[in-house]
Parts: C-alpha cells; structure tokens; sequence
C-alpha cells in the first residue's frame, strides 16, 4: 500500500467512525440515489431504533441539522457522494468505490440487527 493509499485509509476509518455517515452510506450503498427527506428519516430511525415514520419532528430536524452542516459535505469532500441541497438529491459517485470494503466490514458490526442482515454492499 502505497504512503497516498495508506492516507487514504486513514481518512476513510475516520469518515466512518461516525455512525450517521455510515447509515447515509447504507443507504445510497442499496439506491446509489435518494433525497435528503428520506436519508434524513432513515438516519433518525436508525439512530433512535424506531420506524422511519415514527420519529418525532425535533429528532428529525436535529438529524437534518447534523446532516447538512456536518456528515453530508465531509462525504461530498472525500469526494463520496455528490448532493445538492436545494433539490435535496443525494447520489453515490466513483469514491464511494474506495470505501466499501471497508464499510461492508463495518456493516457487519453494526448494533442494528436489520443493519446487519442486509445484503452486502
């Protein structure tokens, strides 16, 4: 592994030592696309363990927060996803590549059985 490959890594353990930029990947990783509406439904309801369309407003709009001022333009400088937040589209672009060994082995030690149980990336 080259020093720029190693440094790489590095970036990518730390990109996805957060549990909230995991579970957007998990997401785009199943639809390559989605909107910010449902990563930010999906992230909440993972994170609180309860069913997308039960989490309470102030949660979601505290995920939303974190989302857009945090996890989503780290993803976007290390050059994972793409989105635009006035559409609201999130979509996987080619650096997603890079890291999904290394989420998949994290997928597999998630908390969250359904996170676990879903098929690999």
């Amino acid at each position: 592994m080259s020093q720029l490959s190693g440094a790489r890594m590095d970036d990518a353990c730390s990109l996805l030592a957060e549990p909230e930029r995991r579970y957007v990947l998990y997401q785009l990783s199943e639809h390559q696309e989605t909107t910010l509406e449902d990563v930010v439904s999906q992230v909440a309801a993972w994170k609180h363990d309860e069913l997308a369309g039960e989490v309470d407003s102030e949660i979601r709009q505290h995920v939303y927060v974190s989302l857009v001022h945090n996890h989503l333009p780290r993803l976007a400088d290390y050059d994972i996803i793409d989105y635009d937040l006035r559409s609201g589209d999130i979509v996987l672009v080619d650096g997603f590549d890079d890291i999904k060994p290394l989420l998949e082995q994290f997928r597999q030690t998630e908390a969250i059985p359904e996170l676990r149980t879903r098929p690999a990336l």
